[in-house]
C-alpha cells in the first residue's frame, strides 16, 4: 500500500532474510522466532491483511500483515493497530505519525517487523515551502 504522505520508509527485509538464515543454519531456535504475542496475534485477526506470502518458517499459511500507529498527535489511538483504510483517513487528520508493519503467521506464531513509515499532513506541498519565519 503507498499513501500520498508516505514518508521515511524503512525495509527490514534485510534483517528477516538475516533471522531466517540463522535460523535455517540452527543458530536460532524456532521458539525463539515464533514468539508473537497474543495481542498481536488477536490484531492480525481482526485488523490484519492477508498478503500473498506463505510463512517461511512453518510453510502452512500465508502471512497476515497488521499495522501499528503511533505517535503524539494520535493521543488514546496511539499503539493500536489499524486497517489500510483508516491509514489513509488519518492521513489526512493527522498532522505526523508512525506506522510499523509486522508480518504475522497464525499458526506457528512468526512475527517479524517488515516496514516501517511516517505518514500525516506534515511536510505535504499546500504551496508554500516547508520554511518558518521567526514570526511563526
Amino acid at each position: 500500500m503507498v499513501v500520498r504522505t508516505q514518508r521515511q520508509v524503512v525495509d527490514y527485509a534485510l534483517q528477516r532474510r538475516a533471522l531466517l538464515a540463522q535460523l535455517h543454519a540452527g543458530r536460532v531456535g524456532v521458539m525463539e522466532v515464533c514468539d508473537a504475542d497474543p495481542y498481536l496475534l488477536q490484531a492480525a485477526k481482526f485488523h490484519g491483511e492477508p498478503s500473498d506470502t506463505t510463512c517461511p518458517v512453518c510453510r502452512k499459511e500465508e502471512l497476515t500483515q497488521v499495522s501499528w500507529v503511533f505517535g503524539d498527535a494520535l493521543k488514546h489511538a496511539s499503539g493500536s493497530a489499524r486497517k489500510p483504510e483508516e491509514l489513509d483517513r488519518m492521513a489526512n487528520l493527522f498532522e505526523e505519525f508512525n506506522v510499523y508493519v509486522v508480518e504475522v503467521c497464525r499458526t506457528c506464531n512468526w512475527n517479524h517487523l517488515v516496514l516501517s513509515y511516517v505518514l500525516g499532513t506534515n511536510g505535504l506541498n499546500d504551496g508554500r515551502s516547508g520554511r518558518k519565519t521567526a514570526a511563526e
